[in-house]
């Protein structure tokens, strides 16, 4: 079977308002004046994987639902400026959308509006096994219609890779994600004991490969029945915002990954393009290119 798609990114397109608050927790009060303005800009996870990989050179299809709305037409645009693919399947409540409150020193709160998605979301099966077929990887977004593509998935022969985000370890929703997949991404925020965690992720489905970011700190790495700290990259410029870091270091390991790098090198892509990502404003879509990548990370 050709594989003409290097990595088909199931779910994760849509919409974010960004605002920039003074501080967070932002105290009550009957008014703000946002002196940085108030932007809504086409990016979310699959977005941000998507465009990551990319601009790494890598040969990238998108896959989910969209509404024919305003906040629909921004993510198309997104794609066709990046010339990344995108199969848009109709989503009559609408793109999903969020409003992501920025303080000063970067950090984020995101507000996901939950009306736009239901429980019986799908996508259609005959694109979602043409697709996956025709990749050599695929990369799972956590949302409801990639939920009911997960079992379509390994019939495909591609390697699978998703992200839990702030997964607590406990949440059941997040089980069949962490189960399916060969890489797991996973956040360290939420997570009183990460080794614990990741080890269980290991032990209950197919992964070879668990990563869990922790910000500033650097993230954990378990391959190979070894947990391996990463350590933190300085970011090239000021931290101005960690919106997409997430998104950029999976897309940045992916890159090793795809390559047949070590685990642990592919970590230390994932976090130069995660630094980069951080002196990035929300309101703006740039990833690390390959060229910068390398230089950032020299053998």
């Amino acid at each position: 079977m050709s594989r003409d798609i290097d990595v088909l990114v199931l779910g994760g397109a849509g919409v974010d308002t960004i605002v920039y608050v003074p501080e967070l927790p932002l105290p009550y009060a009957d008014s703000y004046m946002i002196e940085r303005g108030i932007r809504t800009r086409a990016g979310q996870t699959g977005d941000f994987v998507a465009l990551g990989l990319s601009a790494l050179g890598l040969r990238v299809h998108h896959l989910d639902m969209l509404g024919d709305d305003p906040e629909g037409d921004l993510v198309r645009a997104l794609h066709r400026e990046h010339g990344i693919a995108l199969t848009a399947v109709p989503q009559p409540a609408g793109t999903k959308r969020a409003v992501n409150l920025v303080s000063p020193d970067g950090r984020r709160l995101s507000l996901y509006d939950t009306s736009r998605a239901h429980a019986d979301d799908r996508l259609p099966e005959p694109t979602v096994r043409a697709l996956a077929g025709a990749s050599r990887h695929v990369h799972v977004a956590i949302t409801q219609p990639c939920a009911h593509a997960l079992e379509l998935l390994p019939e495909s022969g591609a390697t699978i890779s998703t992200d839990l985000h702030d997964w607590d370890g406990e949440n059941p929703y997040h089980e069949p994600f962490a189960q399916a997949a060969d890489v797991v991404f996973l956040s360290a925020a939420a997570l009183a004991d990460p080794e614990r965690t990741m080890r269980r992720i290991t032990d209950r489905g197919r992964a070879e490969v668990v990563v869990a970011t922790a910000g500033a700190k650097g993230a954990y790495l378990l391959a190979d029945d070894e947990l391996t700290r990463i350590p933190p990259v300085t970011p090239p410029a000021p931290v101005v915002d960690s919106n997409g870091a997430g998104d950029a270091f999976a897309a940045a390991f992916l890159y090793g990954w795809l390559n047949r790098e070590a685990p642990q090198r592919c970590a230390l892509y994932g976090a130069v393009a995660g630094a980069y990502a951080c002196t990035v404003p929300s309101t703006e879509t740039v990833a690390i290119d390959r060229e910068e990548l390398l230089s950032r990370a020299p053998i």
